[in-house]
């Protein structure tokens, strides 16, 4: 008996394949990075077969994102592919510390991703990083130092930004957390 995934996309599987798309990589691509055949990888991402915490592990090193972030959170079946409540959010993002990233959308599988940044004081992205995407992004509560293609800004409650695969770097030299929200197309988490 074939399985089929959900149409709406809320799978394990479809954040695979979309995060193997956002990366550029062909199915033996990331089959050959991994170790496993394009078969097996062609299973997992249509939710035949399920890969182990191992194989999740190196896929999270793969595309370069936290292991947490391919683990989702239990959530009612019949609201898993539009609501995502406030208790049941996916971390993700970079391992900067000091930096708490979570998952707004409800998966990965559509042209954007929307993500809740929580920048703790002191906290920094010393060296600039630069992405093939668009983003935008809004200042919720506190302050933000952002530096895009060299020039820097001081973002605070209600500014909104965006970066155009500029290099940026970000820092948090005030005693409060900030809160921002990014959207980013294509998603890259």
């Amino acid at each position: 008996m074939l399985h089929e995934p959900p149409p709406d996309g809320t799978t394990l599987g479809a954040d695979l394949r979309a995060l193997r798309k956002s990366r550029g990589l062909t199915l033996q691509g990331l089959a050959d990075v991994l170790g496993r055949s394009v078969g097996w990888l062609s299973q997992v991402e249509r939710d035949m077969s399920s890969p182990s915490v191992d194989d999740l592990r190196v896929m999270a090193r793969a595309f370069d994102v936290s292991l947490s972030s391919l683990f989702r959170i239990n959530a009612h079946e019949a609201e898993a592919a539009h609501i995502v409540r406030a208790g049941n959010r996916r971390p993700i993002g970079s391992r900067v510390a000091g930096l708490v990233e979570e998952l707004l959308s409800p998966d990965l599988t559509d042209d954007f991703e929307v993500v809740q940044s929580t920048f703790e004081p002191g906290a920094r992205l010393a060296e600039p990083v630069a992405r093939p995407t668009q983003e935008l992004g809004y200042i919720l509560s506190g302050r933000l130092d952002l530096w895009i293609a060299g020039r820097r800004y001081h973002l605070a409650e209600g500014d909104s930004f965006r970066i155009r695969g500029e290099a940026f770097r970000w820092a948090n030299p005030y005693p409060q957390p900030c809160r921002a929200i990014w959207v980013i197309a294509p998603p890259v988490y």
